[in-house]
């Protein structure tokens, strides 16, 4: 439920950059994604807590479904999850049209923090376990996904 009746509930990338250059800036970049990472992770635990799915520990090859449904066209924008698949005991998620990449050249170096750290949430909130994560490709330095690694810990 919208509590701007006229907006709705989402704004742009531009203001979405906005406010990661401003937190970059004031913070370092560092700080920024550790700020990012974490207010990610929080929206990804609330996100399967929401979903129903928090414990419920589906099969990885159905999470890309769940997750776009909240997350992606039908959700919030934030990105396409285009696969979530097993490797060995990892968990690995690509993503595309992520909105920590719109905008940015190619070649740059930004991170996708809060997207990271979103799925992140999520997954440790579905499978009920601690993962170490990390973002293993970019389509700004020539991936074909945003994708994300997570690793039992």
């Amino acid at each position: 439920m919208s509590h701007r009746p006229i907006l709705g509930d989402f704004s742009s990338i531009v203001c979405f950059k906005a406010l990661i250059t401003g937190v970059e800036d004031t913070l370092s970049p560092e700080g920024a994604a550790a700020v990012f990472i974490q207010a990610g992770q929080l929206r990804g635990r609330n996100l399967a807590t929401q979903l129903g799915v928090a414990g419920k520990a589906p099969p990885a090859g159905e999470l890309a479904a769940m997750l776009n449904g909240a997350i992606g066209a039908g959700g919030t924008k934030l990105c396409q999850v285009d696969q979530v698949r097993s490797e060995g005991e990892s968990i690995v998620v690509d993503t595309s049209e992520t909105v920590c990449s719109a905008g940015e050249p190619a070649g740059s170096r930004r991170q996708c923090t809060f997207t990271l750290g979103a799925i992140w949430g999520a997954i440790e909130a579905i499978y009920g376990k601690s993962y170490a994560a990390a973002q293993t490709a970019s389509v700004l330095t020539g991936g074909s996904h945003d994708s994300f690694r997570f690793t039992p810990r």
